[in-house]
């Protein structure tokens, strides 16, 4: 399994790692010198997603997080799982046992 993705073609690109040493000049030093440069590949960012192709059918696939994030694959579609029977009591709904009004205070009106 090769490490591109497989929406846009993205795959390694090589660079340099530095290897740096001194203090920064922002830090009071005379600033930071180069000591050696190492030849490193840089990787992209890619994750296994379950796509829906166009005839329908789930692929598991490896896409960069970018191809992810700008919609250029479409997510798998998940199916529901399980259906509904129609039974003889279809339609009818479980009420829940409701409550008895609590009685109010009684409050004595002044006579006049």
């Amino acid at each position: 399994m090769s490490r591109v993705c497989e929406c846009c073609g993205k795959g390694r690109t090589l660079g340099n790692q530095m290897t740096t040493r001194g203090q920064a000049k922002y830090l009071g030093g005379f600033g930071t010198k180069v000591t050696g440069l190492t030849r490193r590949a840089f990787q992209p960012n890619l994750q296994r997603v379950k796509v829906t192709t166009a005839n329908g059918t789930n692929k598991t696939v490896r896409i960069c997080t970018q191809c992810i994030r700008s919609g250029a694959v479409q997510k798998r579609v998940h199916t529901a799982p399980f259906q509904m029977t129609e039974g003889k009591d279809k339609g009818q709904v479980h009420a829940k046992p409701q409550s008895q009004p609590k009685p109010q205070a009684k409050t004595k009106a002044k006579a006049k």
